[in-house]
């Protein structure tokens, strides 16, 4: 005959009283609807709703990110500027460049030009400068040998600023830098100024003399 051996005490008499006390007492149903766990409604749950906001934000940013989209000739310049980025050199004469860019009159390329060159973007013959101001930083600009329908505007694509504006002999020029200050310097030097009128002077009258 084998022993078990248990470390557990073995039920008194009172324990044995007791459990058939509370078994009679109480009749085995089931519990009380109120201890039930209630489902929540779908709006009110937490993952749901978390879902949702994510949703809500991915299309809010992706709706802002269309909006700030630039033109499609603006998004060829900025993918043409940064593969030449680091090209330095001049590849034409300055004065067809300065035609293209609205500045025949002068003879000086502004700034310190690092590129100049001829290029295509997009199956359009463009004109590279890149150039650099000493209150603005390094700009490129993009200026067409043939009109393109481009309309003034700006913003940030890229990881680059850039803005399109309209040349001193009115056509419409890209301008793609890094810091958007070097916009605002550039605008300045290549962009068409408003002409102030000149003041007229108006005639003084002598006042008769009175005898």
């Amino acid at each position: 005959m084998k022993l078990r051996i248990t470390t557990e005490p073995e039920d008194s008499a009172f324990d044995l009283r007791a459990r058939a006390e509370l078994a009679l007492a109480f009749e085995a149903t089931d519990p009380p609807p109120h201890l039930y766990r209630k489902a929540q409604p779908m709006l009110s749950r937490r993952g749901f709703q978390r879902s949702v906001l994510a949703l809500l934000l991915v299309g809010s940013g992706t709706g802002t990110v269309l909006a700030m989209r630039p033109p499609e000739l603006v998004r060829g310049a900025i993918e043409h500027e940064y593969f030449e980025r680091t090209l330095r050199g001049t590849f034409m004469e300055p004065a067809p460049l300065l035609q293209h860019l609205g500045l025949g009159g002068k003879q000086v390329v502004p700034g310190f030009p690092q590129l100049m060159r001829p290029c295509d973007i997009d199956g359009h013959l463009a004109y590279h400068l890149t150039t650099f101001f000493e209150k603005g930083g390094m700009v490129t600009v993009f200026a067409f040998d043939k009109a393109v329908a481009l309309k003034e505007g700006g913003g940030w694509w890229g990881n680059v600023y850039w803005k399109v504006i309209t040349s001193r002999d009115g056509k419409p020029l890209v301008l793609v830098a890094q810091k958007k200050q070097a916009l605002a310097v550039a605008q300045n030097q290549f962009g068409k100024t408003s002409e102030t009128p000149t003041p007229t002077s108006t005639p003084t009258t002598t006042p008769k003399e009175t005898r």
